[in-house]
């Protein structure tokens, strides 16, 4: 079951991916990098769980909050 989701959350990170680099707008290419940043959050918490370590959910939950904190950076330089 973790194994199914973590294959479809890679693939959700290689659609996003292509996305990123044809995206018409630095708006669009934005979106997709803050979306495989929270991919990447989600698939830090299930390799935490199947590996059973809980410091990777400490990792997740930091990437997360460096995710936010650059996606508001990069708006506010582009505004």
């Amino acid at each position: 079951m973790f194994a199914a989701a973590t294959l479809l959350l890679l693939v959700t990170v290689s659609l996003t991916l292509v996305r990123a680099v044809i995206g018409p707008s630095v708006f669009d290419r934005l979106l997709a990098t803050n979306t495989i940043g929270t991919c990447t959050v989600l698939l830090l918490a299930v390799i935490g769980f199947l590996t059973e370590r809980p410091e990777f959910l400490d990792l997740a939950l930091v990437y997360g909050l460096l995710n936010v904190i650059g996606t508001v950076a990069v708006l506010k330089f582009f505004r």
